[in-house]
């Protein structure tokens, strides 16, 4: 471990692409920087990455982004992750994403529209899929809207719902998911605007709004979130970009990641194409993101973007550029300053433990 340790990231990337698989590393508190522990690649394409709780410590867990899609949990008492369990099926196509809920692991499966809940045992390892809930419907872009793909799940700040969105259907599902039977029943569907592709969402400090970030379009789409009745309400939409590089005959622009600050000031996403990490201030009540900046990523291809837990370091896993640069958070504008960067091959996401 290096000095001044701010504990361990964990960067998944597409070993199909050249990638390690699940890379480990240190990170330095005061510089940000990530020190190379090593690398496990004993789950395909592991493209995205969550951690949990376990008896004594934490586990890790990953989604196998294969055509016949699979999740695996890994202990963490090493230098490098370790398998713990078998790796399961999450019986669905292209698993994206993942988040804990209910004592479950919760996928989104891209490639077959879908979401499934595995149970985490007692051991922190996964059983077998306990729950699958397919999504229907499709939207304009014929391209990449002929049917749903759910691009994210995640758990409500509550707890007590579980939230996935759909770039295939324009929409953002909450379902809940039972405990004790490991069972999802969908409960409601907010529509956004056709076309704008959502594919990641974030909730504001406060539990009350939500920011669904959009693919398809460079827009954010600010929702309400009500915990009591499990329900979105829209509230409006702004640009990520500037408006001459969002404006129809500009060079496409594919976002990918929103992140919100802890304190619930600053917002960014990450913008693949424009190669780039915008920087939206938020106003006291959070319902009124404005763009202030955009600054490059550090890279080709930003796929992910995460706050290390102090949030004074932003981290960028740059696809196609093959490395995970870091940036300092302005405390007083958000705008980040690049400072350093890893290789890290065909690099999708970034998470800490």
């Amino acid at each position: 471990m290096i000095g001044n340790s701010a504990g361990r990231a964990f960067i998944g990337s597409f070993t199909s692409a050249g990638g390690h698989g699940i890379t480990a590393a240190a990170g330095d508190r005061d510089t940000g920087a990530l020190t190379v522990l090593g690398s496990t690649d004993a789950v395909p394409d592991p493209s995205f990455l969550a951690v949990g709780p376990r008896a004594g410590g934490a586990a890790l867990y990953a989604v196998g982004e294969s055509d016949r899609g699979v999740a695996a949990a890994f202990a963490l008492d090493g230098d490098v992750p370790a398998l713990l369990g078998p790796v399961q099926a999450v019986d669905g196509a292209s698993p994206t994403h993942l988040a804990l809920a209910a004592n479950h692991l919760v996928t989104a499966n891209y490639g077959s529209g879908s979401v499934t809940a595995l149970p985490v045992l007692a051991d922190g390892s996964l059983g077998a899929a306990s729950s699958v809930l397919r999504h229907e419907g499709s939207g304009p872009d014929t391209g990449r809207q002929e049917a749903p793909h759910a691009h994210q799940v995640l758990a409500d700040p509550s707890g007590n719902w579980v939230v996935s969105v759909d770039l295939g259907t324009d929409s953002v599902r909450v379902c809940a998911l039972d405990r004790d039977t490991g069972t999802l029943r969908p409960h409601d569907e907010t529509a956004l605007r056709p076309g704008t592709g959502p594919r990641h969402l974030a909730f504001h400090p406060s539990g009350a709004l939500a920011y669904v970030l959009g693919e398809l379009e460079p827009t954010l789409t600010v929702c309400r979130w009500d915990a009591a009745t499990g329900r979105f309400d829209v509230l409006g939409a702004t640009s990520v970009l500037p408006e001459h590089e969002a404006a129809e005959g500009a060079p496409r622009t594919y976002p990918s990641e929103v992140v919100v600050a802890h304190d619930g000031r600053f917002l960014w996403t990450a913008n693949r194409g424009h190669d780039s990490i915008s920087v939206l201030t938020l106003d006291e009540s959070g319902e009124k993101p404005a763009l202030v900046a955009t600054v490059g990523c550090g890279g080709r291809w930003p796929r992910d973007l995460a706050l290390d837990p102090s949030g004074q370091w932003l981290y960028a896993a740059n696809e196609h550029s093959g490395n995970v640069s870091w940036f300092a958070v302005d405390a007083e504008t958000g705008v980040p300053q690049h400072a350093g960067s890893i290789e890290v091959p065909a690099a999708s996401c970034v998470v800490f433990a």
